[in-house]
């Protein structure tokens, strides 16, 4: 294939619909109960909703919504730490535009900016080194966040810094890692999953191998699949054949961008800034150990905690806010007491309902809230 209409082919598109209809009735009817698939990227859940993917499939298969937007797992508190960091007097704060509106406990980045807090909207983290470079007299935040699918180009903005000997520039690092989140979903003992549609963007740094202990511990089919419908739906025949044939195996359904060993060039940038923190705390499935990654001490100087006085206080989401049982797969969005009503990516209440790829925000906008009322009634 080289254009992307032929990812999107209604004809092809049906066939694999029929085979994946065939599948998961011949396994449902061994098993005596539906199938449950998690796709852990928050871009799939994006597609999934936007090509309406979800509606296509049999009963017997139902979509799991993980975790893997990295707004949205972001906590209360470390949003709040964002907010102190911005009213620091002298300090510009840039960030991805995706996390200006995430709720605080009193505020969000937005709020902070209309009342008079530096905010800058950036596209990398170079242009947050471009605007430190510009202002020396200021000092530049770089709001660093995502999976491993960001950390090279943060890695590689603090390298820069280095070279260059730009000493106004620092970052607040709230990059995460996706193998222990897995595991923590894994564990869980409210949660029945089948098999896995693996994240394409993060396999595509760190290749395939690391998803190794899920087939060889936990029995369970992963398939890293690629963006597009057919990719999607192709990745969950993969799936749906491994359960079929009694495998558990690691599948590379994006095989044309992900290759099995990763980015070297990129782990390497990661393994020269980053160390791993002993836990780090999630919105909806609390501390996990090993999830997050830190400055190293030889690039402290670059390391926003170390240069400022950050509250790092823990605070609790509104208990009408559900967004950790959605986040854990336990509910889906429509299910959440406040989806739609007092919770709307006008008025977000949730970080789910803020990121394009909240699972909470892709029901909003793709979603047949005539159908979701019906359902709600």
């Amino acid at each position: 294939m080289k254009y992307v209409d032929e990812f999107r082919d209604p004809e092809k598109a049906k066939r694999l619909l029929a085979e994946i209809e065939g599948l998961s009735a011949r396994i449902t009817e061994r098993l005596g109960r539906p199938l449950a698939i998690m796709e852990v990227c928050g871009g799939h859940t994006h597609s999934i909703f936007k090509y309406g993917i979800e509606t296509m499939l049999p009963r017997s298969v139902e979509l799991v919504h993980g975790p893997g937007c990295p707004v949205c797992v972001l906590p209360m508190g470390r949003v709040d730490d964002c907010v102190a960091l911005a009213e620091t007097p002298g300090v510009i704060f840039t960030t991805f535009g995706d996390a200006m509106r995430v709720p605080g406990s009193k505020k969000s980045l937005l709020q902070a900016k209309a009342e008079g807090a530096d905010v800058r909207m950036v596209y990398s983290p170079l242009d947050a080194l471009a605007i430190a470079r510009d202002n020396p007299d200021r000092e530049i935040v770089f709001f660093g966040l995502g999976f491993e699918t960001t950390m090279p180009s943060t890695a590689m903005t603090v390298l820069a810094a280095e070279a260059e000997g730009i000493e106004n520039f620092s970052l607040f690092c709230n990059h995460i890692t996706i193998i222990p989140t897995i595991k923590a979903i894994l564990d869980s003992p409210d949660l029945r999953l089948d098999g896995f549609l693996g994240p394409g963007h993060v396999s595509m740094v760190i290749g395939t191998r690391p998803y190794n202990f899920i087939a060889e511990h936990y029995h369970r089919p992963v398939v890293i699949a690629g963006f597009e419908p057919l990719d999607i739906l192709h990745a969950l025949w993969m799936v749906l054949k491994q359960i079929d044939e009694g495998r558990a195996e690691i599948e590379n359904q994006y095989a044309r961008i992900v290759p099995e060993e990763g980015n070297a060039v990129a782990l390497d940038a990661i393994a020269r800034v980053f160390e791993l923190r002993p836990y780090f705390e999630w919105r909806g499935l609390g501390s996990i150990d090993h999830s997050g990654v830190r400055i190293r001490e030889a690039y402290g100087r670059f390391d926003a905690e170390r240069r400022f006085s950050v509250p790092a206080l823990k605070i609790a989401d509104p208990k009408s806010c559900q967004c950790g049982e959605v986040l854990k797969g336990v509910i889906k969005p429509r299910d959440c007491k406040v989806f739609g009503s007092v919770c709307t990516p006008e008025t977000p209440l949730g970080a789910l309902m803020v990121s394009s790829e909240g699972a909470c925000a892709a029901y909003y906008q793709y979603g047949d809230l005539a159908v979701l009322e019906a359902e709600g009634a």
